[in-house]
C-alpha cells in the first residue's frame, strides 16, 4: 500500500490525480503542513468501517418475520437455601 501526502493546494489543483492515487492507497491531504484529511477508495472505506452485525441489526432484516422461532419453555424452580 502506497501512502501519498499532498497539500490542500495541490489537491485543489489536481483532484483527478489524487483520486487516481487513492486507488493504490490513502492520500493524506495537509493544511499548513499538518494532516487534515484522508482520501481513499470507497472499497477501502467499506473494508475499514465494516462492523459485525449485532442482534438488533439481525432482527431488523426485511423478511425476518418469515422465519419461525419457537424456543423451548424453561421452568425455573426455587429451592430452600442450605446454610449448614
Amino acid at each position: 500500500m502506497t501512502i501519498i501526502t499532498i497539500s490542500s493546494r495541490e489537491f485543489n489543483q489536481g483532484v483527478s490525480e489524487a483520486k487516481r492515487a487513492a486507488t493504490n492507497g490513502p492520500v493524506f491531504i495537509t493544511d499548513r503542513g499538518r494532516p487534515a484529511h484522508v482520501l481513499m477508495s470507497f472499497e477501502e472505506y467499506q473494508r475499514l468501517t465494516k462492523q459485525r452485525r449485532n442482534i438488533a441489526d439481525a432482527l431488523a432484516i426485511p423478511g425476518i418475520t418469515d422465519i419461525e422461532l419457537e424456543p423451548p419453555r424453561v421452568t425455573i424452580e426455587t429451592r430452600a437455601a442450605d446454610f449448614s
